[in-house]
């Protein structure tokens, strides 16, 4: 009788986020920033294959990373990044990972500070994701990488928890979390996913974005009719 009340159970949906490009709005910064997030249920079916290729590359000595904790797309070598990306291309579903793509110099200056930009381009980002995966939804978790900026971190809070509210079908509970991406590589495989993205919008370089292309659900990008956000 628990057995068939668990699998009559709707499933939690997980939704791991992560971003590319920094908030300097000047010449200085980069051109772009990125909002990318990986919807997920469990099992984790990719977790072990991740695990078991970290510690192959601690036993076999793989430089520069023999000690590595954690993978970070940035920091890895070309060879392991081939090799994840090739693996989420594998594992990762189809159509399950969305981005927001925003050109930071078509945003006006009373939306460029962090606790105002950061919300509501994560509104956008987890409006559609949400709406395209809640149907029989059990539970919405959000976790996000650690956020040590305290201002950021409320305004990511209030994002998220408002954004939820407004559209989630009255009953369905939802959360929002803060790990560090060393804890799950759910965070690990939306840092990856961001990176390509990112190295696409702000490189012009899309060799890892054509092999995970198949994943990728959505790219909004907020200003592609030219439009300038003032709020």
């Amino acid at each position: 009788m628990t057995q068939m009340l668990l699998s009559a159970t709707p499933p939690t949906l997980y939704i791991f986020l992560d971003e590319g490009g920094n908030f300097d709005f000047s010449s200085k910064g980069t051109k772009y920033f990125t909002l990318t997030c990986t919807s997920m249920y469990r099992p984790f079916t990719l977790h072990t294959g991740l695990d078991t290729y970290k510690y192959d590359l601690i036993e076999h000595r793989i430089k520069p990373r023999i000690e590595m904790e954690y993978f970070h797309c940035a920091d890895d070598n070309k060879h392991v990044r081939s090799k994840v990306f090739s693996m989420l291309s594998g594992s990762v579903p189809h159509e399950s990972v969305d981005s927001v793509i925003i050109e930071k110099r078509k945003t006006g200056p009373a939306l460029q500070p962090p606790e105002k930009f950061y919300p509501k381009m994560l509104g956008y980002l987890l409006r559609y994701s949400v709406e395209k995966a809640a149907h029989g939804v059990g539970e919405v978790v959000v976790i996000t990488d650690s956020l040590p900026v305290a201002k950021k971190r409320r305004s990511v809070e209030k994002a998220v928890k408002t954004v939820l509210a407004g559209m989630l079908p009255a009953g369905i509970p939802y959360r929002v979390m803060h790990h560090s991406s060393r804890a799950h590589y759910g965070l690990q495989i939306a840092d990856y996913f961001n990176w390509a993205v990112f190295r696409k919008w702000e490189h012009g370089d899309d060799t890892s974005y054509t092999v995970i292309e198949s994943q990728i659900r959505s790219e909004f990008d907020i200003f592609r009719s030219g439009t300038r956000y003032y709020y």
